[in-house]
């Protein structure tokens, strides 16, 4: 088996190189802007068979080459299917037994997988975004700083990006993990959970949040910023990187030139991820304002050390069954697979 490792500055060099050959490769243009970086024309390589792409509605970037139709029109020779998940375990999961071959989900889910001895790696990365997740109670609620949490009912989506949220709130807090009551809920059960008072606080993400903070005018008790940096990772099935690094290529190329849509043509953004979604315009306006611009690549050191602190602090609280090294599946692609690329 390959090893799988953090890539080097040069290596990160050789992936620049490496978009530019897929997006020759694949010959790729699309609706999402004018002044695409994608090359026109060129010779179509080896395409998948079957591409099964795991989403959720925060995955900004995916929900627009979704409702764009982008893959569908430049892979015509594969079937592209698209499945949309409540969180990223759940997505994970499905990606462990096959079910997948691509997906994206904030920073626990990785560590949980990992630990639970999932075979999959990391492709990708966006940037952080601490402020895209939050602590909320509600107005009346006597919460009124971390250390209130102590003897406090919390839901929470076990395994997802807000569980590390909230171990880092109570970390500065002073407490221990055993002083809260983590209830462990989806969010759409958490949400119910929350409004009719059968938690003290929920920890979550957007566009949940989003939606949450303008029905009911929850209490912002904390968000990501200063605790978690709130990660979002592009995971893809083993066989899938190894068989296929330029169709990954190809999809990083598609996910940053839909983020400069999601940046330069607001108000199209907010209506494609409206249409999908079924969520107000509003609710994706606030969200949208609160996501920095989010292109996609390889996972640089720096995120790889963010993320091994996230491993770190679940294994310290026993919450996963054994330490894990992030770095030991963290993909690129190899010299051989550039050099196959390019001959095509």
């Amino acid at each position: 088996m390959t090893q799988l490792h953090s890539p080097a500055p040069g290596a990160r060099r050789e992936f620049l190189r490496f978009l530019a050959i897929t997006a020759g490769v694949w010959g790729l243009s699309g609706p999402i802007t004018s002044r695409s970086a994608w090359a026109r024309g060129g010779t179509a390589g080896k395409a998948p068979e079957l591409l099964r792409i795991g989403y959720q509605k925060s995955a900004v970037n995916l929900v627009i080459v979704k409702q764009q139709g982008v893959l569908e029109k430049r892979f015509p020779q594969t079937k592209v299917s698209w499945i949309e998940f409540p969180a990223g375990p759940q997505l994970l999961e499905a990606l462990a037994v096959g079910a997948l071959e691509f997906g994206l989900t904030g920073d626990s889910p990785p560590v949980f997988a990992q630990a639970a001895g999932k075979d999959l790696v990391y492709a990708g990365a966006e940037p952080s975004k601490p402020d895209s997740s939050a602590i909320l109670v509600l107005k009346d609620s006597p919460i009124r700083t971390l250390a209130d949490l102590k003897g406090r009912k919390i839901a929470l989506q076990k395994g997802s990006s807000a569980h590390y949220l909230l171990v880092r709130a109570v970390d500065k807090a002073g407490l221990q993990w055993s002083d809260i009551q983590p209830v462990y809920l989806t969010p759409a059960d958490a949400r119910a959970a929350f409004e009719r008072r059968s938690v003290d606080a929920w920890v979550i993400w957007d566009p949940f949040y989003a939606a949450t903070e303008l029905a009911i005018q929850p209490r912002v008790l904390t968000t990501g910023r200063g605790l978690s940096g709130n990660n979002s990772f592009y995971l893809a099935s083993r066989p899938f990187a190894t068989r296929h690094p330029e169709a990954i290529g190809a999809l990083f190329d598609a996910l940053t030139q839909a983020d400069r849509f999601a940046q330069e043509r607001r108000p199209e953004a907010i209506k494609l991820v409206s249409d999908f979604s079924g969520l107000d315009a509003g609710v994706v306006s606030l969200f949208l304002q609160r996501r920095p611009r989010s292109p996609v690549g390889l996972l640089t050191d720096a995120t790889v050390a963010d993320q091994q602190r996230v491993a770190d602090a679940f294994a310290r609280l026993a919450l996963i069954p054994r330490p894990v090294k992030v770095a030991d599946i963290v993909w690129r692609p190899a010299a051989a697979q550039l050099a196959q690329v390019s001959s095509q």
